[in-house]
């Protein structure tokens, strides 16, 4: 307890003083010292809201005897910073969050925490950072947006970025463009689909770090202010308990989190985070597993951008909690892992309905037989390289054709609008990985651009950059190795045959062995020089994609 630390005894008058400082009595000092870290900011439209959760969450932790603090963490906006240098920043927060994160509860001695954060980095950088200083915790999201509404039909962020290469394919005009800008995201929130954001909220639920409707439950809904006292008034539990991130992050827990992955159909970019959870953990995560839980995980959920149903849908379906009963039909879980509610997985679900199984497909009906995601390998990505499966058009599960390279992914934007990619071209965007771009970016730009012009059915694209969870289309990401580490994707040339096969998980440049050795002495790596600040730093450390481009390589 943290008043053994800091409250206790004439040694710490001191520490006593500057509580009194911040206006604290002693009876708040004698009481467990709770710390909530909000992601609040005015920048974020995931984040606005997120002072009414804190405010909730502060009510629910001093009802239940404890002492709440507030601290903040940071979030970058993936929507606002997509398509220039911002999104080179995005992914380093997530270290950046962890790391603050662990100064802050360590510096200070809390006795436990409540996290509040909302979008993409945020989620898995706040988890990393309960992980790694193990106290007490619940997370309470902000809560997704709201679908908007054109021409009487739902829409979500992933149609506003593929209006606008319908527009640059003169398929819409000025005004049909500026009535989806004005109605496409019409509340605060993170972004109404299945993308990185609400993906990474619903894993935490199924991670146990979350209470019920954690991942669904919409920001403007007052249920999630009610949401946010419980969580307040949980983490009191979590603390009388001692119950703690590494006691329910555990390794069947993070199984279980995969397999809700391939279910739900979320983001690739988890392919990403909970390799880098479970590095927290001191959990292995290796990328052959996502394949063999995608083979016996059917596929339940297509929420935007793979279908047309939204978190708000999913919601009013039974949520996260309803896809998992319907996973525990085939014994796909271990219902026996601990969870923040002090309950097992399986006593959390037990009254779990599925409501809506247009929404929710029973596992008799599956979308699919297999997840959402799959990890291709082969000679261009020998260590891997993954796709969101789910969300590709039936006729793009397999294809061959000829590459178009790009070094970056202005180059490619550009040549897109232009009209220069036709149709069977295989788009090749290298330079972009965790360490080579460096921050390996999100690229929703040119895969919108190619489904807004009608090529999602014609085109894949491949790159050692990452997409971003409202993508669609055959769209392969985190190539490794990349092409800054020399990765075989660095020597690509305009032309070459790529083949692609999905079902088989396999991706093959078809180039001779001999070609490639001669390219390989003539072709130079290309290395930024230009970079400076938490850029290069962030370069000269982080892992490859397919160890989750972590920075800190933990063992315990």
């Amino acid at each position: 307890m943290i008043k053994e630390k800091i409250v206790d005894g004439f040694n710490n008058a001191p520490h006593r003083s500057l509580y009194h400082a911040l206006g604290l009595t002693a009876e708040e000092q004698s009481r467990p010292l709770i710390g909530i870290v909000s992601s609040y900011n005015e920048i974020v439209p995931g984040h606005m809201n997120i002072d009414k959760i804190v405010n909730a969450v502060k009510m629910g932790v001093a009802m239940a005897g404890g002492t709440p603090i507030v601290f903040p963490a940071i979030a970058v906006c993936d929507g606002i910073a997509m398509g220039h240098t911002g999104m080179k920043y995005s992914l380093i927060t997530r270290d950046l969050i962890a790391d603050s994160t662990e100064a802050m509860v360590l510096a200070h001695g809390f006795d436990g925490l409540v996290m509040v954060p909302n979008c993409d980095k945020n989620v898995p950088g706040l988890l990393m950072a309960a992980a790694r200083v193990n106290i007490p915790t619940v997370f309470v999201s902000g809560g997704p947006m709201l679908a908007g509404r054109v021409d009487g039909k739902k829409t979500s962020l992933s149609s506003m970025f593929e209006a606008v290469g319908a527009y640059k394919a003169g398929k819409i005009d000025d005004n049909q463009l500026r009535v989806c800008e004005e109605n496409t995201c019409p509340t605060c929130g993170s972004c109404s689909g299945m993308y990185t954001a609400n993906s990474m909220n619903c894993l935490t639920e199924v991670l146990g770090m979350g209470l019920k409707g954690n991942g669904t439950i919409p920001a403007v809904y007052s249920a999630r202010i009610e949401l946010a006292k419980h969580a307040g008034m949980q983490v009191m539990e979590l603390v009388k308990k001692n119950i703690r991130p590494r006691d329910i992050m555990t390794e069947a827990a993070i199984k279980n989190a995969l397999t809700a992955d391939m279910a739900l159909g979320c983001s690739t970019n988890s392919m990403l985070h909970l390799p880098a959870i479970a590095n927290e953990c001191g959990v292995e995560f290796n990328l052959n597993m996502a394949n063999e839980v995608s083979e016996k995980t059917p596929n339940l959920c297509h929420l935007a951008p793979a279908g047309h149903t939204y978190m708000e849908d999913l919601n009013e379906a039974g949520g996260v909690y309803a896809v998992l009963k319907e996973l525990t039909k085939l014994g796909l879980l271990d219902t026996s892992v601990m969870t923040c509610t002090g309950k097992t997985l399986g006593e959390n679900i037990e009254s779990a309905v599925n409501k809506d199984t247009e929404v929710i497909r029973t596992v008799d009906n599956p979308y699919s037989k297999t997840g959402g995601i799959a990890v291709l390998r082969g000679n261009i990505a020998p260590d891997g390289c993954v796709v969101k499966r789910s969300a590709v058009a039936p006729e793009m599960l397999v294809h061959e054709g000829p590459a178009k390279v790009f070094d970056c992914e202005e180059d490619a934007i550009s040549a897109i609008y232009a009209g220069k990619i036709l149709k069977g071209d295989v788009v090749v965007i290298r330079y972009e990985g965790p360490a080579g771009g460096p921050g390996m970016r999100e690229m929703l730009n040119p895969t919108s651009a190619i489904a807004g012009m009608g090529l999602d059915k014609d085109v894949a694209l491949i790159t050692d950059g990452r997409f971003s969870g409202a993508t669609r289309g055959a769209s392969i990401g985190h190539v490794s190795p990349e092409a800054v580490s020399g990765g075989l994707i660095a020597y690509v040339k305009d032309g070459d045959i790529i083949s692609i096969n999905i079902p088989e998980y396999s991706i093959e440049l078809k180039v001779s062995e001999s070609e490639l050795n001669a390219r390989k002495e003539t072709m130079e790596i290309k290395k930024k020089t230009d970079i400076k600040g938490a850029l290069a730093r962030y370069a000269s450390q982080v892992s490859s994609a397919d160890k989750g481009a972590v920075i800190n390589k933990f063992k315990d």
